[in-house]
C-alpha cells in the first residue's frame, strides 16, 4: 500500500518520522548545527545560539507538530507545523510551516519528504490553507512550494506561499496513524541507543 501523499522515494538513505514531545533537545541540536546562512534562511534574520535555545524551549510548550529527517539517529532536517486559529486539537482553520535541512543533506529530496508529511498533517487537521514564508532569495524553498502547487507572493524581500489543502480522507488518516506508530517504535530504539552510548557514571 503506497501513500499517495508521499513523493517518490528519497535519495538520502535516512528516514522521516514525527518527533516526540520529549525530543525537543534533538531539534535544538539540529538548529545549532545550522550555519549562519541557513539560520538566516530559516528564521528570516540573523540569530544566535541564545535565540535558538529560547525558540526550542517555546516550541516544547506549544502544540506544534515536528517531522524530522534522521540519519543514524541524528536529526538532520525538520519540518514544523503550527496551527492558526485552532478550533480544537484536530481542527485548525489554517496552519503555517517552516523547514530546515543541514547543508550536507540538501538536494537529496529531504525537503520534499518533509513537506509531504506536513501537508498531510495539515490536511488531517482540516486546515484549509497552509502558509509558509521565506526570503525572496531562497529559491530552493520557493521551488519546493511550487511542487505542491502553492501560490507565491513577493513583498519587501520576502516570499509568502499559500497552499490550499484538501480535507482529510480515510486513507490520509490511516497513513498518518501507520507512520506515527512506526515512528514511535523507531524513536524508542533511538532513545535506547542514545542511552547506551552515554558514558557510565562511576
Amino acid at each position: 500500500m503506497t501513500d499517495p501523499a508521499s513523493p517518490a522515494g528519497p535519495r538520502h538513505g535516512g528516514l522521516v518520522r514525527r518527533l516526540l514531545a520529549s525530543e525537543t533537545g534533538l531539534l535544538l541540536d539540529h538548529l545549532m548545527r545550522l550555519d549562519a546562512e541557513s539560520r538566516h534562511d530559516r528564521f528570516g534574520m540573523a540569530v544566535g545560539d541564545a535565540f535558538l535555545r529560547q525558540y526550542a524551549e517555546r516550541t516544547a510548550r506549544l502544540d506544534d507538530l515536528i517531522y524530522g529527517f534522521f540519519v543514524d539517529g541524528e536529526l538532520r532536517g525538520a519540518g514544523e507545523l503550527r496551527g492558526l486559529g485552532p478550533e480544537g486539537p484536530s481542527h485548525w482553520r489554517a496552519a503555517e510551516a517552516a523547514f530546515s535541512v543541514e547543508r550536507p543533506w540538501r538536494r537529496l529530496g529531504v525537503g520534499e519528504q518533509l513537506m509531504a508529511r506536513i501537508v498531510r498533517a495539515a490536511r488531517n487537521r482540516r486546515a484549509a490553507t497552509l502558509y509558509m514564508s521565506c526570503l525572496s532569495r531562497n529559491r530552493a524553498m520557493q521551488t519546493l512550494a511550487r511542487k505542491f502547487s502553492a501560490e507565491l507572493t513577493f513583498e519587501a524581500g520576502e516570499a509568502t506561499t499559500a497552499l490550499t489543502v484538501e480535507g482529510p480522507t480515510a486513507f490520509s488518516l490511516i497513513y498518518e496513524a501507520m507512520d506515527d506508530a512506526t515512528g514511535f517504535a523507531t524513536a524508542m530504539l533511538d532513545l535506547q541507543r542514545r542511552a547506551l552510548s552515554r558514558p557510565a557514571r562511576l
